[in-house]
């Protein structure tokens, strides 16, 4: 890849996959939209092939994939953020995609959801995965959002490329009425559910409130969204899978790979907060989570619905215009070296300081990448920085990547112990077990979904600083005592009486 002076910073950022720039790697890009088969025929490669690794967008799916090869008798390792299982003799490895191993020479590479380069916090990890990952042959499946840039790395790196376009193996139909007609009552939606349905909400709290309602009605419910471990949203959906549950109520989740035998898909709203304001769901979004529906082998035909009539030109609009993404550029993330150089030369041990300098001074100028936004990395370096200022700078570079919500006031406040831990140098336990673990009441669903986290952190942790987080071999018996515990209280909890759309409605009709 031939560069200006000015572009050397991204040769320092492709110096870093040397394994990568060796081989002549050649790229299938199965590009099309949901139940198109993408995934399916990648694999088919991955099953033939002597060694290979599968990179996933959620660890849920990287277990999906490692269970499907072994039970097709290849041997294959698990290997992400929190765990690492790893099988006797095995060749091939399933893993999240941030755990991609650019030094371990494989035949065969799957990139899975390609269209997640989009992502704000999480595009970098695809970055790295297109341009680093080693193997022979590159495989990279998703929708064509973002066809443009990754060719134009492909061919900046003189390696060659095929795209094979799939189509939709059944049809996907908007349903010509809405579930509750010109305006919503929910009363109105009751008598229009059916089994098969997934209900769409954006928010934990409208999950659980309509998982509940449904039960109410009679109905038996699997619920998925984001702060589940894993684990739970496996066994939620399994009952969906098998059909000991009628209906599912999951958040957008569910538009990243799983598969599901969802019938129709209902949007229980068109607006998600996406962590700064309310904003309608685009093309990519819309496209992702209707197109679950309608699983080919299970059902000849998708459906999709809203609950009001208006509701229905924004997501038919969606669902035809073009996704392609405005992305010209492929983020990528700072190293630790380069975070090193400039501590040095600006002589500070301050790493929200290096990182704030790097944001605005020295990100690099290149045609095909740009400097990934570190904005949450700034955040937990101005509390590494305050809390720990005399970690070593590599102590401190592993916290601010730390996998954490610091919106979550208990989630920061463990985050602050465990960095109080390594910067005292001091062996941390895990968390004891709770008194309520055995409960049947779901009173203490929240908290065991924040513990639930606390122990993914402390597993994260405990690869980076095995010395101190002592007890990362038992963070699975844990987790799965506080998993059946999430499960049980997912069938028992009552919700929150009213859903965004219910207090909605209430507030128009006191006007």
């Amino acid at each position: 890849m031939h560069s200006n002076p000015q572009d050397l910073r991204a040769e320092d950022y492709l110096d870093g996959f040397k394994l990568a720039r060796s081989l002549k790697r050649h790229h299938q890009l199965y590009l099309g939209p949901t139940n198109s088969g993408k995934t399916y025929q990648a694999l088919l490669t991955l099953e033939r092939a002597k060694s290979g690794v599968y990179l996933a967008p959620l660890r849920l799916l990287a277990m999906e994939i490692r269970d499907r090869l072994v039970s097709a008798g290849i041997p294959c390792n698990l290997i992400t953020g929190e765990e690492r299982v790893l099988m006797h003799g095995a060749q091939h490895t399933a893993s999240t995609i941030e755990m991609m191993n650019p030094g371990k020479l494989v035949e065969v590479a799957i990139i899975d959801e390609i269209q997640m380069l989009q992502d704000p916090d999480r595009g970098a990890a695809w970055t790295a995965a297109l341009l680093g990952v080693p193997a022979s042959q590159v495989l990279i499946c998703g929708s064509t959002a973002v066809t443009l840039p990754c060719l134009n790395a492909i061919q900046a790196l003189n390696e060659t490329y095929e795209i094979h376009y799939l189509a939709r193996k059944t049809p996907l139909i908007l349903e010509e009425k809405s579930l509750c007609g010109k305006r919503y009552h929910k009363q109105a939606l009751k008598p229009h559910l059916q089994k098969g349905d997934a209900i769409i909400a954006f928010s934990r709290k409208d999950v659980l409130t309509l998982s509940a309602r449904f039960r109410q009605w009679g109905y038996r419910v699997a619920s998925i969204y984001g702060a589940l471990a894993p684990e739970v949203r496996r066994t939620e959906s399994e009952r969906f899978n098998l059909g000991t549950a009628d209906i599912l109520v999951a958040t957008d989740a569910i538009g990243m790979g799983l598969n599901l035998p969802i019938r129709r898909v209902i949007f229980s709203n068109i607006h998600k907060f996406d962590g700064i304001a309310s904003r309608p769901l685009n093309a990519t979004e819309v496209r992702q989570i209707a197109g679950r529906a309608g699983r080919f082998g299970i059902y000849d035909t998708g459906y999709v619905n809203v609950l009001e009539d208006d509701e229905r030109i924004h997501i038919e609009h969606m669902l035809t215009t073009d996704d392609t993404a405005d992305l010209i550029k492929l983020p990528v993330n700072v190293n630790f070296n380069k975070i090193s150089a400039l501590a040095a030369k600006l002589h500070t041990r301050k790493i929200s300081e290096v990182l704030i300098y790097h944001q605005e001074r020295t990100a690099f100028n290149h045609a095909l990448f740009e400097q990934a936004s570190q904005t949450s990395q700034i955040l937990q370096a101005l509390i590494v920085d305050e809390y720990a200022p005399n970690m070593s700078l590599k102590d401190k570079f592993i916290f601010v990547y730390a996998p954490i919500s610091l919106n979550v006031a208990f989630e920061k406040d463990y985050y602050l112990m465990c960095l109080q831990s390594v910067a005292e140098s001091k062996v941390r336990l895990l968390p004891p077990a709770p008194t309520w673990l055995n409960s049947p009441s779901p009173k203490h669903l929240e908290a065991a979904e924040l513990l639930s986290h606390n122990l993914s952190l402390y597993a994260w942790l405990s690869f980076k600083f095995p010395q101190y987080f002592t007890e990362g071999k038992n963070v699975d018996a844990l987790r799965r005592s506080v998993s059946r515990y999430i499960e049980q209280a997912l069938l028992t909890q009552a919700g929150f009486g009213d859903t965004c759309r219910d207090i909605d409605y209430l507030m128009s009709h006191r006007k």
